[in-house]
């Protein structure tokens, strides 16, 4: 279990593992105010939504969407709306690297918004945004932001750097562009 996995527990639980047993949490630490508990269950909710993101179970991502999720995304004047939308983005990113890495390098909260420091890389081995596969490795980071609605993701704010991974497909050997 990673140290993120036993803060989780530890949080749900109310209790931590020990060498000699299941030791409870003193009241004085698990009793938070409704703001950190909703916090806390937001990480938790935004932790699960990478987690299955990493092994590309789209529809239970979707499953943790409310109805009318927005996304706002660069490039777009308004934002767009409805899970339909996530999905064909995701499954864009999943065809055209279908060994995607993802590795969520910060995450933080505060009320009901989560922010997130990802890093993606993967193989150029399917079309992307009507780029053939060039069988190029990519690394690329994104910004993302969150906002929850009760025990849902209800927005999503992304600015990943989409120059740098264009590039990295687009470019001809020697970093001279077509």
């Amino acid at each position: 279990m990673t140290r993120r996995q036993r803060f989780y527990w530890a949080m749900q639980t109310g209790t931590v593992a020990a060498p000699s047993g299941v030791i409870p949490i003193p009241e004085e630490y698990t009793d938070m105010d409704t703001t950190a508990t909703t916090t806390a269950k937001n990480l938790k909710l935004m932790n699960t939504a990478y987690d299955l993101l990493m092994r590309a179970e789209l529809d239970a991502c979707v499953g943790l969407l409310t109805d009318n999720f927005i996304a706002n995304v660069p490039g777009a004047p308004d934002p767009l709306h409805g899970t339909e939308i996530w999905r064909a983005g995701a499954q864009a990113m999943w065809e055209g690297f279908p060994d995607l890495e993802i590795n969520v390098e910060d995450m933080f909260a505060a009320d009901d918004k989560v922010a997130v420091r990802v890093r993606f890389r993967g193989t150029h081995r399917g079309d992307f945004q009507g780029i053939p596969a060039t069988n190029r490795q990519v690394d690329f980071r994104s910004i993302e932001l969150y906002r929850f609605e009760g025990d849902r993701i209800a927005e999503e704010w992304v600015a990943p750097d989409i120059m740098s991974l264009m590039q990295q497909i687009t470019a001809e050997p020697g970093g001279v562009q077509p």
